[in-house]
């Protein structure tokens, strides 16, 4: 079973080298990375192309934004489950992309998600825990979301319901697990471990703005897709989980 791993990068030359090697070091061997650079600027193919190996496969040309971009990685994958890996993200071990593969042995599970943590921008401190858990229905009406970077889904899935819908420019993501989990109810698996490290300071979490522009989007993906939801309940389980999480990085030594 060939997973495809995207990469989404524009002038990212300071971190990518690093997500690179992470899939490199990967246990599980029948795998493709996809690099789709939106034309960087900077030197970031170059840097791509000197951490690459046989399985890397290099596109550099303008985009619409990072979700098209996304897109047409989907549109170039060739294996059987697709997933995302941020250009200055990494995986959290060289056993993510098998424990990804157990998960999809059973052939009616179609989409998998684990744990994230926060890293500061060297890597070298967790700042917060996103651990997960597994879904239940009426799960986003609360605030709850898998963490995107964990999230793989099954080619055929896809195919039968569809790539992220470009009219949302900071939850995309949100609305496509949505869409597959509470809208479709694919049957998913968690991987009760952490998956991927991220550093902080992704285009969401910049600003306040941000991210009360995201909840907005979030609050037309759930209308859009039919959930019936509270405003105040979805604010104080999602405060609550965050809150949480701080307090998890604390204490999980991961």
């Amino acid at each position: 079973m060939k997973i495809t791993v995207i990469t989404v990068a524009y002038n990212s030359a300071a971190t990518i080298g690093d997500t690179l090697d992470s899939v490199a070091r990967q246990s599980y061997s029948d795998k493709e990375h996809l690099v789709i650079d939106g034309a960087s600027k900077d030197d970031t193919v170059a840097v791509a192309r000197a951490h690459s190996t046989p399985d890397t496969v290099i596109v550099s040309e303008p985009d619409k934004g990072i979700y098209d971009a996304m897109n047409k990685g989907f549109r170039l994958a060739r294996g059987e489950v697709i997933g995302f890996l941020n250009a200055d993200d990494l995986f959290a071990d060289n056993e993510v992309l098998a424990r990804v593969s157990t998960a999809f042995e059973d052939p009616s599970v179609e989409a998998c998600f684990g744990d994230l943590v926060y890293v500061t921008g060297n890597n070298d401190r967790v700042v917060r825990y996103w651990k997960s858990r597994p879904y239940r229905k009426g799960s986003f009406a609360r605030g709850w979301c898998p963490a995107h970077p964990t999230f793989y889904i099954r080619r055929s899935a896809l195919e039968r319901l569809g790539p992220f819908d470009l009219t949302y420019r900071l939850a995309a993501d949100t609305e496509f697990m949505i869409r597959y989990l509470e809208r479709s109810g694919v049957r998913s698996v968690y991987i009760p471990q952490v998956q991927v490290r991220m550093r902080v300071g992704g285009a969401t979490n910049r600003s306040l703005g941000n991210i009360a522009k995201q909840n907005l989007e979030i609050f037309d993906a759930l209308e859009k897709n039919r959930i019936s939801y509270s405003r105040l309940v979805f604010f104080v389980r999602k405060v609550a989980s965050r809150v949480w999480q701080r307090w998890a990085s604390s204490r999980a030594g991961v």
